[in-house]
């Protein structure tokens, strides 16, 4: 959960101080209908054995059915691939049936899920996961701190207790939003894993990006900081990493100043950064800059202080992440880096891509992900590059909705090396209401999550089509 909001938000859940929505979802015309597993009961986590999704389909690429992967009163979903066997695929949300992280595996590539919870672990939001060849991590931060992660060594169907991974190291502070990694290159190091958080001091007057990195399979780990401490009016925040193939650990983040009349960041413009490391985490590079983008307003009336922004036409506060991916193949654009972001126009949150080809010394112009002429809001985009070097693309979009309220998960791909991408496939035939997240409509999470598994693109995102609190759903393209 993001810096700038109550870490005891979830008490809305409980007290019943639910907003309910302003635009009940509503079923849109489509040319192909989603599959749904049954209905799970109220706060309880699902268990599907619907059958296998047809991916047959006479023009490539196609959208996929959609399954159910847990139940209501999720956020932030992400999703990885194995990669030694790509059919098998774990997800992870915030959920508060756990009252923390679920951990949800699939054997067969997303048509059934097995959930477990990992009660506890990420409590107050942000749950980060990667999958190792030898392990997967599961990481989050608790109120109060420090940063923990989980380790399974089977897939995910049982998990190790939890161990720290960094106390704070700013003045009594906490530890922020983790993000995990794991090197599964053939090099020096690999098999490490990393996971970076942000460390504030107990004012958040002090901010500063830390790298922790374990060779012994999560069991000890070593923390390093990545740039120097920011003070207030500055203010760093929401990492995220990716490793290459010859072991090179890059870390990306955002800083913004506080400069809004709200003394926040709301508004303002805010830098991405980049840094890496080609020691296994000991040194970082010095920061250079991916792209310059602003943050949407501050548009909530008489909610509570939406650090970063909201989404427009809602009390939602919003993040903006920088969502990397590497081209680890060896096809025309291996090597390729790349960047996720939004833009916030003065109209619209807009999402767009920028791509590196030297390993994040320097940076192309971001490119837009939708036509010029699609001009509603597009957010939380996520970014995933398959073996065979094609980068995809997902989002949530408003596009179908004249309010620009309600959402729908869309994807495109591109095979260019983000210069361009091609068509935007809408993933869910029902758009979903930010208002039913479970917090009171004030937090909906802070991303949504993508993988490839074999030639399919999938995506997570938390959906309302029950007409309950937000439930994990995955979909996706088949691109051939």
């Amino acid at each position: 959960m993001a810096v700038g909001s109550k870490f005891t938000r979830y008490f809305l859940v409980m007290t019943g101080l639910v907003i309910w929505p302003a635009v009940v979802s509503a079923q849109l015309r489509g040319d192909w209908a989603p599959h749904r597993g049954d209905v799970p009961s109220n706060r309880a986590l699902s268990s599907l054995t619907g059958v296998t999704p047809d991916l047959t389909c006479s023009a490539p690429p196609c959208v996929l059915p959609n399954v159910e992967v847990s139940a209501d009163q999720t956020n932030s979903p992400l999703m990885v691939t194995n990669p030694v066997n790509s059919v098998d695929l774990v997800a992870s949300a915030w959920a508060f049936v756990c009252a923390g992280t679920v951990a949800v595996t699939s054997v067969d590539a997303g048509s059934q899920w097995v959930p477990n919870c990992l009660n506890n672990l990420a409590e107050d939001g942000d749950p980060a996961i990667a999958y190792g060849r030898k392990s997967l991590y599961a990481a989050g931060a608790t109120q109060p701190p420090p940063a923990y992660v989980q380790v399974s060594r089977d897939d995910g169907k049982s998990w190790s207790r939890q161990i720290e991974v960094t106390p704070p190291i700013l003045n009594d502070g906490i530890t922020n939003v983790p993000w995990v990694a794991v090197d599964n290159s053939d090099g020096t190091f690999k098999n490490a894993a990393y996971i970076s958080v942000t460390q504030f001091d107990a004012l958040i007057v002090e901010s500063e990006i830390s790298v922790s990195h374990s060779t012994d399979e999560g069991q000890t780990w070593t923390t390093t900081t990545v740039d120097a401490v920011q003070y207030k009016p500055a203010v760093d925040q929401f990492s995220r990493m990716v490793v290459g193939k010859d072991g090179t650990v890059y870390v990306a983040w955002q800083r913004c100043t506080m400069t809004s009349k709200a003394i926040n960041c709301a508004g303002t413009k805010a830098t991405m950064l980049l840094s890496k490391s080609t020691d296994g985490g000991n040194t970082w590079s010095e920061p250079g800059v991916i792209a310059t983008v602003r943050l949407t307003p501050e548009t909530c009336d008489g909610c509570e202080n939406p650090f970063f922004g909201n989404l427009p036409n809602t009390n939602e506060g919003m993040a903006n992440m920088p969502v990397l991916a590497i081209d680890n193949g060896t096809g025309k654009y291996a090597g390729n880096l790349y960047a996720a972001v939004y833009d916030w126009t003065g109209k619209q949150m807009r999402a767009e891509v920028v791509t590196s080809t030297d390993g994040g010394n320097t940076w192309g112009q971001p490119v837009a992900v939708a036509p010029a002429e699609e001009t509603h809001d597009q957010f939380f985009p996520t970014i995933a590059v398959s073996p065979t070097g094609v980068l995809g693309v997902g989002w949530l979009d408003r596009r179908n909705d004249p309010l620009n309220i309600s959402y729908q998960p869309f994807a495109a791909v591109s095979t260019n090396g983000g210069v361009s991408f091609g068509t935007n496939y809408v993933l869910a035939s029902n758009l979903s209401d930010p208002y039913l997240d479970g917090a009171g409509g004030i937090y909906m999470g802070d991303y949504v999550g993508a993988t490839w598994s074999g030639s399919n693109f999938v995506v997570t995102w938390p959906d309302t089509r029950n007409l309950e609190y937000m439930q994990d759903y995955v979909g996706g393209v088949r691109i051939k």
